[in-house]
């Protein structure tokens, strides 16, 4: 039965898409994150050779996709697989540059491909859509990872990209305790009007985790890191059934 497992909540250098946070100094909240998510992505890379990652946006990547971070200030080049085609996408969605970035980390000789859902999705349509998703990689023998790559709420603070919404802390802490606790219903419960105030972006991604784990009776979550410190909600995780 495949494992899913996910590592949510991280864009290097936060949600402003600074792909410099790749590489940012011990002394930078960066390199903390980076830090848990690249262990939670080794665990993902030892249990599954094959990925599929989910965040927001349009379209299907497979693992013949390579990008490059120079549209965020790095000339950094990504691939979703060893096999990737020579020439760059100059226009790939940040989610799925990320998704090469944490490929070629700590996996270079796994395949990944990404399905990215529109922002506007539904809860019931992204929660069928992660239950879709897990039926898919039931029916295979192998074991399958999937990588959840959302961003919480960025209106937390002053500083944040969407400036503060006095909304936002307790929004943003349910989805913390969600995420920590495997909450499924409480993923389903985010308000498709108020996320998008909220710029919570990934509340899509999130609700389709929340499908994916459906027909498990619990889950057992482990947190890695939850934390905002650019005013964005991120978390580091796995989730698996229990």
């Amino acid at each position: 039965m495949p494992d899913p497992a996910r590592a949510a909540g991280h864009r290097p250098g936060g949600a402003t898409g600074d792909a410099r946070g790749i590489g940012a100094g011990a002394g930078d909240p960066r390199t903390v994150l980076r830090a848990a998510v690249l262990g939670v992505l080794a665990e993902l890379a030892a249990a599954a050779n094959t990925w599929t990652v989910l965040g927001t946006g349009q379209g299907q990547y497979g693992p013949d996709t390579a990008g490059t971070f120079l549209g965020y200030g790095v000339d950094v080049r990504v691939e979703l697989g060893p096999d990737a085609a020579d020439a760059p996408d100059p226009e790939l969605a940040l989610p799925v540059l990320i998704a090469g970035w944490a490929r070629g980390a700590v996996a270079p000789g796994a395949n990944a491909e990404v399905r990215l859902l529109p922002e506007e999705t539904s809860a019931r349509a992204a929660a069928a859509f992660g239950a879709r998703l897990r039926a898919e990689l039931d029916a295979v023998p192998e074991s399958r990872g999937v990588l959840v790559i959302a961003d919480g709420a960025a209106t937390l603070t002053t500083a944040a990209p969407g400036y503060l919404d006095e909304r936002a802390p307790a929004v943003q802490q349910r989805l913390d305790t969600a995420l920590a606790t495997g909450d499924r219903a409480a993923l389903l419960d985010l308000d498709e009007e108020l996320s998008a105030d909220l710029v919570l972006r990934g509340r899509a991604p999130y609700q389709a985790l929340a499908g994916l784990f459906a027909r498990d009776d619990a889950v057992a979550a482990e947190t890695r890191y939850q934390d905002a410190p650019f005013g964005v909600g991120y978390h580091a995780g796995l989730w698996r059934p229990a």
